[in-house]
C-alpha cells in the first residue's frame, strides 16, 4: 500500500496542507452534475517555474499510433460523498486516453495542470515521499498525448485505472499512453477526497473550490476503518465508472470514441490501493472480464491488536477470471501483501499470475519510475529516497518490463496486442 496521507476527518473540509497533480485536461468549465471534456491549455500557456529549475520528462509510448486525451466530470447522484458529509453527492474526474488519427498541429497536454502542480510544489515537503520542497518545475512535465485528437476508428478493449491511496490519476500516465497508443482505450479515475488534490472544472454552491485536497496523510492499513471507507468507496466508484461507460453515447467525448468502446472486453487495473479496489471490483462486477493489480493488498487490517487481518471476499471464494498479481522485490511491507496474495492463488487455481519485479520499490509501478531518477540526477533526491520510492532499477530496465507484462497478459485475456 502507499505511504498514503491520512486526516482526521473532522478536518477534511479545512484542510489546505495537501495537493498534488492530477492530469486534468484543463480549461473544461462545466455544471455541476454534467459531463464534460474539452481541450487543455498549450505548454505554451502552462506557467513555468523559477528559472533553472529542472524539468521532468515522461518515456514515451512504444505503439504506432498516436494517443488522444480528453477529461470528464462525472456525477454519481445516488451517493454522498463519504469524505465531506457537506457534499450530497459523489463527483468523479477521468482522464481518457485513446488511439487517434493524427496529432498533426497539436500541442501535448501536461502531465500536471497548473494551480494542482502549484500545489504540489508546496506540499512535497511535508508528506513520507521526500520529494524535493524546491527545484523542480512540476508544471512542466508533459504528456505524450494530444487532447481532443481526432479518434481512430475500430473496436478497442476497454481499461479502467485505479491509482494508489493518495495519488492522482496524472501518475498513471506513462502506462496509460503506452496501452492507448497500442490500441485500447485507458480510462484514469480519481477518487476525490482521497488523492492528494483533485482540480475539478468548476466549484460548486457545495464545494467553494475547484481544487479539493486529500483527506490522508500516513498509512490507511494504521488506521483499519479509514481503510475500509477509502476500498469501499473506490469499489463504489469503479462500478459507477464502468455503468457509464455503458452509456457512453451520454457522455461528451470526442466525436466517434464512445463508438470504439468494446464493452465486451473491460478489464480494470489500479496501483496500490487501487489496486485492492479493483481486484474486489473485479469479483463484483460481471462486465469486467479481467484485472491487474500492481501491488494492493487484499485484506483488511486487524481492527484492534491480537485480531486477525480480514480478507475480502475475492480472497475467500478464490476469483473465476484472468487476474495478473505484480509486485516489486524492495516493497517494505511485502510480507502483508503476501498474506493475502498467495491465500488467494491457492483459492484460484489458474486463474491468478504472479510476478515481481526485481531491485524496485513500490512506486515503480507509476510515472515516478522515470520521474524520481531524474530527481536524483539533478542532485535533488537522496539514493536512499530514490530505492525507498522505486528501488535501484534503471527506469529504462523496469518500464519496458513492466509495459510488456502487462501488454503479454492482457493480449493473452482481451486479445489487446
Amino acid at each position: 500500500m502507499n505511504r498514503d496521507f491520512t486526516l482526521d476527518r473532522r478536518t477534511v473540509t479545512t484542510s489546505v496542507l495537501l495537493g498534488s497533480a492530477a492530469l486534468l485536461l484543463g480549461g473544461t468549465r462545466a455544471h455541476a452534475g454534467s459531463r464534460t471534456g474539452s481541450p487543455t491549455p498549450t505548454a505554451g500557456a502552462t506557467p513555468g517555474g523559477p528559472p533553472g529549475d529542472a524539468v521532468l520528462t515522461l518515456p514515451a509510448p512504444t505503439g504506432r499510433h498516436p494517443v488522444g486525451c480528453w477529461s470528464a466530470y462525472l456525477v454519481d447522484a445516488s451517493r454522498r460523498d463519504p469524505w465531506d458529509p457537506s457534499i450530497p453527492v459523489r463527483e468523479l474526474m477521468l482522464t481518457v486516453f485513446y488511439p487517434a488519427r493524427s496529432a498533426a498541429g497539436l500541442s501535448p497536454a501536461p502531465q500536471l495542470p497548473p494551480e494542482a502542480a502549484a500545489w504540489f510544489g508546496r506540499i512535497v515537503p511535508q508528506t513520507p515521499l521526500q520529494l524535493p520542497a524546491a527545484g523542480v518545475d512540476w508544471a512542466a512535465t508533459l504528456s505524450h498525448s494530444f487532447p481532443g485528437a481526432p479518434v481512430l476508428p475500430g473496436r478497442r478493449a476497454v481499461l479502467v485505472f485505479s491509482p494508489g491511496g493518495g495519488d492522482p490519476r496524472g501518475l498513471g500516465t506513462s502506462l496509460a499512453e503506452d496501452l492507448a497508443s497500442r490500441g485500447t482505450v485507458v480510462v484514469l479515475v480519481d477518487h476525490p477526497g482521497d488523492p492528494a488534490a483533485v482540480e475539478f472544472p468548476a466549484a460548486t454552491p457545495f464545494r467553494g473550490d475547484v481544487v479539493r485536497p486529500t483527506v490522508l496523510r500516513g498509512d490507511p492499513r494504521d488506521q483499519p476503518s479509514l481503510w475500509r471507507t477509502l476500498i469501499d468507496t473506490r469499489i463504489a466508484d469503479l462500478h459507477f465508472v464502468i455503468d457509464r461507460l455503458g452509456n457512453a453515447a451520454d457522455l461528451p467525448l470526442p466525436p466517434g470514441l464512445a463508438d470504439t468502446l468494446d464493452l465486451r472486453r473491460i478489464a480494470l487495473y489500479g496501483h496500490s490501493a487501487g489496486g485492492s479496489a479493483a481486484t474486489e471490483a473485479l469479483r463484483e462486477n460481471r462486465l469486467v472480464r479481467a484485472g491487474i493489480n500492481l501491488e494492493g493488498y487484499l485484506d483488511h487490517p486487524p481492527a484492534a491488536p491480537g485480531d486477525k487481518a480480514e480478507p475480502f471476499p475475492v480472497v475467500t471464494e478464490g476469483v473465476e477470471k484472468p487476474l495478473l498479481l505484480l509486485g516489486s522485490q524492495g516493497f517494505t511491507r511485502r510480507h502483508e501483501l503476501d498474506r493475502s496474495w498467495s491465500a488467494l492463488t491457492a483459492r484460484s487455481s489458474r486463474w491468478v499470475q504472479r510476478e515481481r519485479i526485481a531491485d524496485a520499490s513500490h512506486w515503480i509501478f507509476t510515472d515516478y519510475a522515470a520521474m524520481v531518477p531524474q530527481l536524483q540526477a539533478a542532485g535533488l533526491l537522496t539514493a536512499q529516497a530514490r530505492d525507498a520510492l522505486t528501488g535501484a532499477v534503471d527506469p529504462a530496465v523496469a518500464t519496458p518490463r513492466i509495459r510488456r507484462i502487462v501488454r503479454g497478459f492482457l493480449a493473452r485475456h482481451l486479445a489487446v496486442r
